[in-house]
Parts: structure tokens; C-alpha cells; sequence
């Protein structure tokens, strides 16, 4: 999941219904594609709707989602799956092209929720977005407005350009010139002036079918010639360049499609201790549809075929199922040989072994299993413990600790420590850091680490800002390439206009990524007061600086928590040792 620097998705934004969008798009990619380099194009969602030979909508990713249905999964409350599945469709699309330009719906009176969709699809994409606006206006300062209008709601600094599409031929003059050129816009403007004819064209265009009008680009020399006359001008208006303005980030729905994919190519192999709970259970039927791992469940069979049947939950067949009676005798000896420096008799280990996290720990430990994810009934205590005691640290490693992953509505952040680590010294607080940011960086985020303490700079004294100040100088000193910076108050490394006030200086302040906190206390109390006050989705804990996976759940985990907790699981495995075998001879 490591970030790819070098690729770039362009959004093309429709601020209202307006010939020419789909002109201007592949204006775009034929500007890209005179640079030599490999351009795709998607349409994720469109009014001309993918239907099968029955009438239904169809399910093929390649094709366009029908804008009605877009509608109703917004209205359905589906708005996170809606935009997981554009991801997934452009993120197809895209294949192994440097540059992705996708088109975004065209809102009009018979879709009224497209416009917000619009706006939220160029963020989900972490895309450059470039809004076109119609400019068929009475006046220049008409004109104007609808840019003012468009920069407002888009927020200005979002924007990586603007496209003026249909102005009339009688504000061709140089008065609206020289009103656009005094805009100042933080990004570049393009203003197209066709004539009559160009204008019929661009109308041609932007009414085709997704997909149509590159075709009617080969087919028809004036459509050839009115694309390559819009490259020209996107050229000429740097839309091509690289956007200064634009910040690299992970949005949810980008995070979560990658996050899936990852898994799904790892084909890991894990154990789930609870495998008689409902929203374990649950969790496995999804991860065993979606192929996101090979989940193993201890618990009784009948008892969890009866409560999957109890639930409407299909199991499928790629699931096992282990009866902890019948297997676990022969997991005697190796509990005491791992223990025997403790002292642990055969006794001791048959009674711990009753213990589901215990026995799938030892499973762990003998490499029959490649991650465990436990804690939707158990506490961390009873999950880690055995963890710490048979899987121990990974070489290098001086600390367990652990981060959440925030979903933001616009960016994944990354939270550590909030679950693990009391109160960490200043040696292990550095650690943590270097670990957080090793982890972000694992699932494709950039890490920008901020030290959190209740003063930014120089401005505090005490035990604990210099803790803080201490911490970040060791990481400085253990990884020198890392972006850290501390001690630092939550507002000035999250917010950029405190930043800036607050420490003009760092690199960090106003856009940091990972929060590093000082101690259990804050770090565990910010996590949930902004996990509930948000709203927001937070997938973890995942421990850290283990030897193999091993990961807890919050007793009050949703479905969709253990889902992706099952991902990253499978991903920090396959940064490890070889796959396990697809299936043991000890699955009933």
C-alpha cells in the first residue's frame, strides 16, 4: 500500500449541468497524452445506465453507475459504500496509467444530489480538481460571479484549476479578459471562446455516452479538431503542471479500497479466537466473500453453524472451523517448551489452553496461522498478554505499542499510542513515534509526525513537555529522515492557520498525520472523544513491534471494525514471513 508519487488523478468538476464537460475531459487527457505519457479516463457515474440482458443495473465494474442509483444509495444512508465503489471503478480504470482523469457527474434538476457528491468524489479520490464553469452569462461580471460562486463552494484552495467552457460569443472581448487576468486565483484559468460552431460541438460532446466521445473523437475531424484546440489551450494554462497548491492525502473511501486490495493479494490465513461471536461471525462470512483473508474460527461448530443460520448469516465453505476440544491436547508440549523458563508444568498449560486467544496464540507462535484478531468479548489484557509471552517482539523492536487508524472526512490520520503503553519514557515514546510512522507509511500514508503535548515549541516547562521535547529529539536522532517535529499542541499540528502562528518554522505544524501522544491517558481519551464526537470510523488498535500480527478489537467493535481489522492483520503478515498453507488438517 506505499503511496504512489508519481501517478496523478485529475477530477474534473461540473459545478452546474453545462455542455462540454465531457470536451474539456478529453481536452485534458489528449494534453497529457502529447507528453508522452499514458493517460485513462473514467466516468464513474452517468444518467446512460449499464443494464443486463433482464433490464437490472449491471454490476460490471468497468461501466458507469447509473446516476438514479447513485441517488438512492445517498438517500439509503450508503453514501461510504457509494463512494468506495467510484474508488474501486476508477481506481480499474486506471490500471498502470501516470494519469487518471475522471469526469464527475453532471447536477441538474432531475439529480439534485450530484453537485455534493461532486465535491466529496475529488476528495475520495485524493485528486487534483479542476471545476469548469459555464460562462454563458449576459456580462463580464455576470461571468465573474459564477467563478466567485464556484471558488466559494469549492472551497479555492482545494481547486487545482478552473475552465470557462461557453462563453458568448458577445463577452469576447478584452474587458472580460482583462476582468479574468485580475482574479489573482491561487490556481491557473483557463477561458475557452469558441464560436457558434464550437459550440454546437461542445454540446455534441458533452450529450454523448460515457465512453462515446472519444469515439466520436476518432471518427469526426471537427470533434478532433475541437479536442486538440482544447489541449492546446489546457496546455498553454498549465493545467498539465503539477498542482502546487494540492496536498497529498489518504481520504476513507481511497484508503479503504487499497486497504482491501492488499489484503486480497496477501491470501492471509487468521485466526479468530471468538468465533461463536455474531459480529466476528459476521465479519468472516465478509472477509471470506470479498477474499480478504482465510479466516479460521475456533468455537464449536454446530453452535457456530446454528448461530450463523440464527443470523441469516451465510457461511461459506472457504471458512474453517476448529473444535478447541478436539485439537487442543496436542498444543500441550509446545505450550510448556515456549514457557518452560517460567516454570510452566503440563497442568498449567492444558488449563490455559481453555483459554480460545491462548490456544490461537500457540498457533500463531508455530506458525500454522499468520495473524490473530481478537477482542469483541475479551479485554486487551487477555489478548495481548499471551502475545507478549509466546510471540514476543519483533528483532529491533525495545516496545509494543499501538496506533488507530482515523477516517477523517477528508484524510486517514493515525493515532498512537491509545492503547497499550501507561506512561512511556522519553526512549519509548521515540520508538513510538518511529513505529507510527513505519505503519502509516506501511498503508500508503505519508508521515508527517507530530509530538502532542499541551505547549508547541519552547513555550512550556515541566516533567512532562520535556518529556515530549526529549522523545522527539531521540526519533530525530534514530531516523533522520523522518518529518517530526514536537512538543506540539493538537490545534497547531492540525490546524494550518494555528500552525502557521504557532511554529512558522516546522515542517509538521498545521498538517501532521500521525499524533503521537505523551501517555495512555490523553492518547486513549482524544481517540474516543474523537471517534464519538466526530462520527468518524477508527480501525484498531494494530499492535506494533510484535514478531507476528496480533491485533485487538474494542468490545464495542461494529462489524465493519473487525472487517478492516482482519485487513491489516493480513497486510502486517505479509510483511513478514512466507504464507501459511490454505488448509490444516485439524479444520472440521
Amino acid at each position: 500500500m506505499t503511496p504512489h508519487a508519481d501517478r496523478r488523478t485529475l477530477f474534473i468538476a461540473a459545478t452546474t449541468a453545462l455542455p462540454g464537460l465531457s470536451a474539456v475531459s478529453q481536452g485534458l487527457v489528449r494534453a497529457f497524452e502529447r507528453q508522452g505519457l499514458r493517460v485513462a479516463f473514467a466516468k464513474p457515474v452517468a444518467d446512460h445506465a449499464a443494464v443486463g440482458g433482464d433490464g437490472a443495473p449491471s454490476a460490471d465494474l468497468a461501466g458507469p453507475i447509473p446516476a438514479r442509483r447513485a441517488e438512492a444509495m445517498i438517500r439509503a444512508g450508503q453514501r461510504d459504500g457509494l463512494l468506495e465503489e467510484i474508488v474501486e471503478r476508477a481506481e480499474r480504470a486506471r490500471g498502470d496509467s501516470a494519469v487518471l482523469v475522471v469526469e464527475g457527474p453532471l447536477p441538474d434538476a432531475d439529480h439534485p444530489l450530484l453537485a455534493e457528491l461532486g465535491r466529496d468524489l475529488g476528495r475520495s479520490l485524493a485528486a487534483e480538481v479542476i471545476a469548469v464553469v459555464s460562462g454563458d452569462r449576459p456580462s463580464p461580471t455576470d461571468v465573474l460571479e459564477t467563478v466567485a460562486d464556484t471558488l466559494y463552494h469549492q472551497g479555492a484552495a482545494a481547486l487545482s484549476g478552473v475552465v470557462i467552457t461557453s462563453i458568448r460569443e458577445g463577452q469576447q472581448g478584452d474587458a472580460l479578459k482583462a476582468a479574468l487576468a485580475g482574479l489573482n486565483l491561487p490556481c491557473p484559468l483557463v477561458a475557452l471562446f469558441p464560436g457558434e460552431s464550437e459550440r454546437s460541438l461542445l454540446g455534441l460532446i458533452g450529450g454523448a455516452a460515457p465512453g462515446r466521445a472519444r469515439g466520436l473523437g476518432e471518427d469526426d475531424a471537427s470533434v478532433v479538431w475541437l479536442i486538440e484546440h482544447i489541449a492546446d489551450h489546457v496546455a498553454r494554462g498549465h493545467l498539465t503542471d503539477p498542482s502546487p497548491t494540492h496536498r497529498a492525502a489518504m481520504p476513507p473511501p481511497l484508503f479503504r479500497h487499497r486497504l482491501v486490495g492488499a489484503a486480497r493479494a496477501a491470501d492471509r490465513r487468521i485466526v479468530l479466537p471468538e468465533g461463536d461471536e455474531p459480529r466476528t461471525l459476521r465479519a468472516a462470512a465478509i472477509c471470506a466473500k470479498k477474499g480478504i483473508a482465510r479466516c479460521l474460527l475456533l468455537g464449536d461448530p454446530s453452535r457456530i453453524r446454528a448461530l450463523a443460520q440464527a443470523n441469516a448469516i451465510c457461511l461459506p465453505d472457504t471458512i474453517e472451523i476448529l473444535d478447541p476440544e478436539l485439537v487442543r491436547g496436542r498444543y500441550v508440549e509446545a505450550l510448556v517448551e515456549m514457557r518452560r523458563a517460567k516454570g510452566l508444568t503440563a497442568v498449567q498449560a492444558t488449563a490455559q489452553l481453555e483459554d480460545t486467544v491462548v490456544l490461537g496464540t500457540v498457533m500463531l507462535a508455530l506458525g500454522e496461522v499468520d495473524g490473530l484478531v481478537s477482542g469483541a468479548v475479551h479485554t486487551t489484557a487477555s489478548t495481548v498478554r499471551p502475545a507478549l509471552q509466546l510471540i514476543k517482539t519483533a528483532p529491533g523492536a525495545s516496545i509494543v505499542s499501538s496506533v488507530f487508524f482515523m477516517l477523517m472526512p477528508d484524510q486517514v490520520l493515525v493515532y498512537g499510542d491509545c492503547a497499550i503503553n501507561p506512561n512511556p519514557t522519553a526512549e519509548q515514546l521515540a520508538d513510538i513515534a518511529i513505529q507510527s510512522a513505519d505503519s502509516a507509511l506501511a498503508f500508503g500514508i505519508e508521515p508527517r509526525v507530530a509530538m502532542i503535548s499541551y505547549s508547541t515549541g519552547s513555550s512550556g516547562v515541566g516533567d512532562d513537555v520535556e518529556k515530549v521535547r526529549a522523545a522527539t529529539a531521540l526519533a530525530k536522532l534514530k531516523r533522520p529522515g523522518l518529518m517530526i517535529d514536537g512538543p506540539m499542541q493538537y490545534d497547531a499540528a492540525s490546524v494550518e492557520s494555528v500552525g502557521r502562528q504557532k511554529a512558522p518554522d516546522s515542517p509538521v505544524a498545521g498538517r501532521a498525520n500521525v499524533f503521537v501522544f505523551p501517555d495512555l491517558n490523553t492518547g486513549n481519551t482524544t481517540y474516543k472523544a474523537v471517534q464519538r464526537s466526530a462520527n468518524v470510523v477508527s480501525v484498531g488498535p494494530m499492535l506494533q513491534g510484535l514478531r507476528k500480527p496480533v491485533n485487538d478489537l474494542s468490545r464495542g467493535a461494529l462489524v465493519d471494525d473487525i472487517v478492516y481489522t482482519i485487513a491489516l492483520t493480513a497486510i502486517q503478515a505479509d510483511q513478514g514471513e512466507p504464507r501459511t498453507p490454505h488448509t490444516l488438517a485439524t479444520a472440521v
